[in-house]
């Protein structure tokens, strides 16, 4: 529905036609029949001024009605007499007042934890016997978690902090990846370029890791950002 039909209903729920509601408010029926047609964003201020107050509405709300809720309550509200919409306003105000009194509480999850990855120098993941931690963040959708240990991937990830893995065994350059390098499993970044393959520390004061015949890689997964 758009803004120019919802307005038509407006008029012919309360008058019965756009005519009769033209005649009523002193507004020329062609001036209301090419705010119709044209558009109330194309319409003088001083005739939205007139519509909104013969509807007993603001021109907010005719200008923003996409909400299918209110645009139902005001069609029944235009039909009450002045004492029930003074009833509605202030049921409306009891209603704010009290949603502005609930105190939203975080919601608390369990996740289970596989061990720890290392933002630093390595660390040997738990295979199999997982813990079950608190988490009050959003859970996205993962395999499995891990717990961060060290500060080389910081500002993204910092020590202590739970990550979401999906399981994988390829990625794309840029992806942070948790990786098993020479026997011990990373938190990293991994980077395939005209300078070879690596795995990279967003902390610069960390060496990164080049993965070549020197050394051995395989990938646990990659991190749900």
């Amino acid at each position: 529905m758009n803004r120019e039909i919802y307005l038509k209903e407006l008029i012919e729920t309360k008058y019965g036609s756009v005519r009769r509601f033209a005649e009523t408010i002193s507004v020329p029926y062609t001036t209301i029949r090419s705010i119709l047609e044209r558009g109330v964003l194309n319409a003088k201020m001083d005739n939205i001024i007139h519509i909104c107050k013969g509807l007993g509405i603001t021109p907010e709300q005719l200008y923003d009605f996409n909400s299918s809720i209110i645009t139902n309550i005001n069609k029944a509200v235009i039909q009450l007499n002045d004492e029930r919409k003074n009833n509605v306003y202030h049921y409306a105000n009891d209603q704010l007042e009290e949603q502005n009194k609930v105190v939203q509480m975080p919601t608390t999850n369990t996740v289970e934890v596989y061990g720890a990855v290392s933002a630093g120098t390595g660390e040997y993941m738990v295979d199999n016997q997982p813990e079950e931690v608190d988490y009050s963040g959003t859970v996205p959708e993962h395999d499995f978690a891990v717990t961060v240990n060290g500060d080389s991937m910081t500002p993204l990830f910092d020590d202590k902090q739970i990550i979401f893995v999906k399981k994988a065994h390829e990625a794309r350059s840029g992806q942070i990846v948790i990786a098993d390098y020479d026997g011990q499993a990373y938190v990293k970044k991994f980077v395939h370029d005209n300078n070879g393959c690596r795995l990279v520390s967003l902390n610069k004061k960390y060496h990164d890791l080049p993965i070549n015949e020197e050394h051995e890689m395989s990938l646990f997964g990659i991190v749900v950002l």
